[in-house]
């Protein structure tokens, strides 16, 4: 699918379904809604794949891997070779998402998006990196939307292999300047509120990425009412890949699960093109960087764990996957009150 069309195949939940789901976790032999978030998001998968009768057999987890050109500022506190040398990790599961993933029976699928060289992990490279926005747009109009359509080719593929869980992941040396530089302009915040760290930068860094962005934006004048011009203008591959997977998997019927700073971001970008893919959508940790909060409070969500993470490549998504297999597991074999001869709870006014 392309943008135009995966745009209008996303639609609301079914409602009946989330309605029957709350019912059979209320029938179960438990005080009502004692599972709290547990329950709440069985109830919106069920919306999503459309029957209470919920399943995730197969769990993926997607990471885009790109540069950025941004990089040449001194925004970071290593070079672009990190980026192509973990990307190759994951193949041998030596990074941590990988690993991870090994350990919640998922299945991790990098995507080299525009890293700077070329590598052995899958190539949907759209160039060799973004350009420094300081100097000019990251990339085209044209770019954006093709990186775009590369996340939304990817969930189909995963679609047709029978996965119903999917998260996003990313990999870029630069990439919390550009999401820094799209959640200022999205959120119309200012660049010091939105801009942390990174990977350890020193305050003499902080204060160069700051600058840094401040001058991306006032030179490119990122139109906010326009998200995938901001992207284009101040952003990177690897986010325009994540915003696709969220908007494939909402046309596909497939939840996707949220990492931390980058991939918010990633995800404000997708709701801001089309409300409705935020219902196809949950948080699964509240990353350490500081503009996190503002961003799950933007995008109307509730994480499940606080772990002071800030690592990326979709860990605290994956981290999140054991919990929703308990979820489910319970959702699907804990006995009932009337199985039990237990007379039932009702909800109380």
């Amino acid at each position: 699918m392309n943008l135009e069309e995966t745009l209008k195949k996303i639609e609301l939940p079914d409602e009946a379904a989330k309605e029957s789901a709350v019912h059979h976790w209320d029938s179960i032999a438990h005080p009502l809604h004692s599972l709290g978030k547990l329950e709440d998001v069985i109830v919106q998968i069920a919306g999503i794949q459309g029957t209470p009768r919920v399943s995730f057999d197969k769990k993926g987890l997607i990471t885009m891997c790109a540069d950025n050109g941004v990089v040449e500022e001194g925004v970071t506190q290593t070079g672009q070779e990190v980026t192509a040398a973990v990307a190759e990790n994951f193949l041998t599961e030596k990074a941590t998402a990988a690993i991870l993933c090994r350990n919640a029976h998922a299945e991790i699928f990098p995507i080299d998006i525009g890293i700077c060289r070329d590598t052995k992990v899958r190539s949907c490279k759209i160039a060799y990196g973004t350009k420094n926005f300081t100097k000019g747009p990251a990339m085209s109009r044209e770019e954006a939307i093709r990186a775009i359509e590369v996340g939304i080719q990817i969930a189909e593929e995963r679609a047709a292999d029978g996965y119903r869980l999917l998260a996003t992941g990313e990999m870029g040396i630069g990439n919390t300047t550009t999401s820094s530089a799209i959640a200022s302009v999205l959120l119309d915040r200012p660049v010091e509120d939105m801009t942390g760290r990174g990977a350890g930068l020193t305050t003499e860094g902080l204060a160069r990425k700051i600058n840094a962005i401040k001058r991306g934006i006032e030179l490119n004048q990122p139109d906010p009412s326009d998200p995938i011009d901001v992207l284009a203008k101040v952003g990177g591959f690897d986010i325009a890949g994540m915003v696709g997977v969220y908007l494939g998997g909402a046309a596909l019927h497939i939840l996707v699960v949220i990492d931390g700073f980058i991939s918010c971001v990633a995800a404000l970008t997708a709701m801001r093109i089309c409300p409705t893919a935020a219902e196809y959508m949950i948080a699964s940790h509240v990353s350490k960087e500081p503009a996190a909060k503002l961003l799950l409070a933007a995008l109307g969500k509730e994480a499940f764990l606080t772990c002071d993470m800030c690592l990326g490549e979709g860990t605290g998504a994956v981290v999140l996957f054991p919990i929703l297999d308990m979820a489910l597991d319970v959702y699907n074999t804990m006995s009932t009150f009337e199985e039990d001869g237990i007379e039932q709870y009702e909800h109380l006014v």
